[in-house]
């Protein structure tokens, strides 16, 4: 079994490009275990909140994508720090990849309020793979 975790916000583009890139990958459908998990921004008011958002758009683009596609999907929650979750969800899983779609940030954005897609990349123990919005 590979297991992916799909670390997503509320954007459905980029939580479809994410979904559609496992979809894309070698093997079948039935060896796939895919983890959406829910990642709120580092400054979102529903930061700490302990009930899960099942109505994100996100999460609901990804998960009927991937489920329309025979793949088994879990959801779960990830709290702030976002990038240190992200990392610790995916030890957790033992997934064998992460996959994340970039944001575009200024230069002086990414300075002034980090990464969450770059901060995983080299915190990761996993394969990370970063996925442009299509």
């Amino acid at each position: 079994m590979y297991e992916i975790l799909l670390p997503v916000d509320d954007d459905t583009d980029r939580a479809a490009s994410q979904a559609r890139y496992v979809l894309g990958l070698p093997g079948d459908t039935d060896e796939l275990t895919v983890t959406v998990a829910h990642a709120y921004h580092d400054d979102s008011s529903n930061a700490g909140d302990d009930s899960f958002d099942e109505e994100s758009p996100g999460v609901i683009e990804a998960t009927d994508i991937l489920s329309a596609a025979g793949i088994a999907v879990e959801q779960r929650e990830l709290y702030v720090p976002v990038a240190g979750s992200i990392v610790d969800m995916s030890d957790e899983l033992d997934a064998d990849e992460v996959v994340l779609c970039g944001r575009k940030r200024s230069p002086a954005g990414k300075a002034l309020f980090g990464s969450v897609t770059q901060s995983v990349a080299l915190e990761s123990s996993v394969p990370v793979t970063i996925v442009p919005v299509e």
